[in-house]
C-alpha cells in the first residue's frame, strides 16, 4: 500500500488561483472600510462647500433661468418662465428640488438675499460630493486604491469640474447621476469583481432618473444598455424584468410630476426630441463645426489632464469606459448646437484615466490577469510623479479661480447688489438693456417688482430678429423706439459697450450712473463686455 504524500495546501491554492487567473487582493486596502469611505465623502463635501463659495461668476443662463427661476416661480408664485416651459420641452423634476429648498428657507424665515443667492449652490455641492465619492469608488472597483486616490485628485483639481459642478445646471446633476449609476452596472466592472444582487437595478433606476432630469442623457445609457445586453447571460430577464419595469416606473413618476406642474399631460422627452433633434431647434442658439468637441470643447474641459488621460486609456486598456467617452463625443458632434456642459457627464471618466496614469508612475506595470495593466503599489512618489502633480495643480488651480471668481462676474454682482437694494426698499422697477438672459432674475432679486428684459424667444419666421438682436444691432434706435411706450423704470442695467452708444438717451431721460461692476477682461461671444453699469433716475 502506497504511503499518501503530504500536500502543500497553500501551494495548491496558489496554483489554482494562477490557473483561474483570479486577481490578487491588494494587501493595503486603506479605503475599503465603509467608515473610511465616509471620510472620503466628508473630505469631498468640505471641498465642494468651499468650491460653491468660490463660484461667483456667470456661465450659462440655464443655471438661473431653467432651474432657479422656475423653482422661485413654484415656491413664491412669481418668476419668469421662458418659452421652453410654454412648449413643454423641460421637465419640472430638476427645478422642484430647488423649490423645496426655497420652501424650507421661507419656512425658517431665511429667504434673505445672502441665503437666496448662496444656498442653491451649496445644495448642489452636496450632490457634487456624492459624485466625487462614487468616482472614487468606481475607480477603486476597477483599478484599485492607488488609482482611486489619484482619480479623486484629478476630479477635485480639474479647472472645469471646479468651475461647473456646483452650479445649478441640470447637466451638473446629470453628471452626478451618471457617475453613481456607472458604479452599479456589472458591464463596467471587472469580470472577477463581486457585485451584490440587485446592483444593476439600482444602476437602471439612477440612469432612468438621469434621463428624466435631462433627456439627452439617453445617449450615455443607450451605449451602457447595449453593452450590458451583449455581456449579460440573462438577456430576457434584463429587458423584460428590469429595463421595462424600472424605466416605466421612473419615467411614469416624472410624467406625474410634470402633469401636476403643467396642469395637463405633457410628454417632455418627446417634445425635447422633436425640438432639438428632429427640427434642429437648438441651432437657433448657434452652431459649431462637427469636430468642435474633439478640437476645442472637450479638450478645453480636460485641459492639461488631456495627455495623461489619453495615455491612461491606452495603458489601462479599459476600452468599455473609453468607448463611452468616444461614443458621447461622437453622437453630440452630430448635432449643430454644441456647448461645453453637454459633455460634462463623461469628464469624470476622462479624469479617472488621468488618475490611472498618475498611479502608474514610479514602478513597473504588473498584470492583474484581466488583460490590463495594474498600477504599481509603490508608495513613494517619484520625481516624475511630483512634477506631474505640480504641473497639473499649477495649470488648473489658477484657471479654476480666475474663471470662478473673475471672468464674467459683473452680471452676478449687479443682481446681488439689486437684491440688497430691493430688500431695503430702494428699487421700484428694473429694465435690462442687455442681451437676453444676461443676468439672474427674480430668483436672486426675490422681490415681486416690475422687471423687463429683452426677449429672445425663437420666431416661427425664419430670419426674424428678436428684441435682443434688434437692440444689439442698433442700441440707440431700439431704446428710443422702446421708450415711446415704456413705464419709466427706477433702474436700468446695461453693459459698457452699449452704454457708450446710449449716453444721449440716458441723459435725455435723466438717468445717471449709480453703480458699476467689473465683468470681463476679454470678449466671449460678442464684443468685449468689460463692465456692467446700473443707472437710476436723478433725484429719485
Amino acid at each position: 500500500m502506497r504511503q499518501r504524500k503530504n500536500v502543500d495546501v497553500s501551494s495548491t491554492n496558489n496554483n489554482i488561483k494562477n490557473n483561474l487567473k483570479i486577481p490578487k487582493t491588494p494587501k493595503n486596502n486603506k479605503f475599503t472600510h465603509p467608515l473610511l469611505n465616509n471620510n472620503v465623502f466628508y473630505l469631498c463635501l468640505f471641498f465642494r462647500f468651499i468650491n460653491a463659495f468660490f463660484v461667483q461668476t456667470y456661465f450659462n443662463p440655464d443655471e438661473h433661468w431653467q432651474a432657479l427661476e422656475v423653482a422661485h416661480h413654484i415656491s413664491f408664485g412669481y418668476g419668469h418662465l421662458t418659452w421652453e416651459w410654454e412648449k413643454g420641452i423641460r421637465s419640472y423634476l430638476h427645478p422642484v428640488i430647488f423649490a423645496a429648498l426655497y420652501k424650507v428657507l421661507a419656512f425658517l424665515n431665511l429667504d434673505k438675499p445672502w441665503f437666496m443667492i448662496r444656498t442653491p449652490r451649496l445644495l448642489q455641492s452636496i450632490f457634487s460630493a456624492i459624485g466625487d465619492l462614487y468616482l472614487f469608488k468606481l475607480s477603486q472597483e476597477i483599478f484599485g486604491d492607488s488609482v482611486a486616490k489619484f482619480a479623486l485628485f484629478a476630479q477635485l483639481t480639474n479647472w472645469f469640474m471646479f468651475f461647473c459642478i456646483t452650479r445649478t445646471l441640470s447637466n451638473s446633476l446629470e453628471t452626478v447621476l451618471t457617475v453613481v449609476s456607472l458604479y452599479y452596472w456589472p458591464c463596467i466592472r471587472p469580470s472577477a469583481s463581486k457585485i451584490y444582487r440587485g446592483s444593476r437595478k439600482w444602476g437602471l433606476a439612477i440612469a432612468a432618473l438621469a434621463c428624466a432630469v435631462r433627456p439627452t442623457s439617453a445617449i450615455t445609457w443607450i451605449y451602457i444598455g447595449l453593452l450590458e445586453l451583449y455581456l449579460t447571460r440573462d438577456k430576457l430577464k434584463f429587458v423584460l424584468l428590469e429595463v421595462i419595469p424600472i424605466g416605466t416606473l421612473i419615467l411614469g413618476l416624472t410624467f406625474l410630476v410634470d402633469r401636476w406642474m403643467y396642469g395637463s399631460w405633457v410628454l417632455v422627452p418627446l417634445n425635447f426630441l422633436k425640438f432639438n433633434f428632429l427640427s434642429s431647434g437648438g441651432d437657433y442658439y448657434g452652431t459649431h463645426v462637427w469636430h468642435w468637441y474633439f478640437s476645442q470643447g472637450f479638450t478645453v474641459m480636460v485641459f492639461t489632464f488631456l495627455p495623461f488621460s489619453l495615455d491612461g486609456i491606452f495603458k489601462s486598456k479599459q476600452w468599455k469606459l473609453s468607448g463611452l467617452i468616444a461614443w458621447c463625443l461622437g453622437i453630440y458632434s452630430l448635432l449643430g448646437h454644441k456647448e461645453f456642459r453637454f459633455v460634462l457627464p463623461v469628464l469624470p471618466i476622462a479624469l479617472m484615466f488621468a488618475g490611472y496614469w498618475l498611479a502608474t508612475i514610479g514602478g513597473p506595470d504588473k498584470s492583474n490577469g484581466q488583460g490590463q495593466r495594474s498600477p504599481s503599489t509603490h508608495d513613494g512618489c517619484s520625481a516624475k510623479l511630483q512634477l506631474a502633480i505640480l504641473f497639473l495643480a499649477v495649470s488648473n488651480i489658477p484657471m479654476a479661480i480666475y474663471m470662478s471668481m473673475v471672468h464674467q462676474r459683473g452680471t452676478e454682482d449687479v443682481m446681488n447688489y439689486l437684491s440688497v437694494e430691493a430688500y431695503n426698499g430702494k428699487v421700484k422697477s428694473v429694465l435690462f438693456l442687455t442681451p437676453c438672459h444676461a443676468t439672474p432674475y427674480y430668483s436672486t432679486l426675490h422681490r415681486n417688482l416690475p422687471m423687463r428684459f429683452l426677449d429672445c424667444t425663437p420666431s416661427d419666421k425664419k430670419g426674424a430678429l428678436d428684441e435682443s438682436d434688434r437692440f444689439l444691432a442698433d442700441p440707440a434706435g431700439f431704446a428710443t423706439e422702446f421708450a415711446k411706450n415704456w413705464s419709466i423704470p427706477s433702474h436700468i442695467v446695461l453693459f459698457d459697450y452699449q452704454e457708450k452708444l446710449l449716453k444721449d438717451f440716458l441723459a435725455l431721460h435723466n438717468f445717471g450712473e449709480i453703480k458699476r461692476f467689473f465683468h470681463a477682461h476679454f470678449k466671449v461671444d460678442r464684443e468685449l463686455q468689460a463692465s456692467v453699469a446700473v443707472y437710476t433716475r436723478k433725484g429719485q
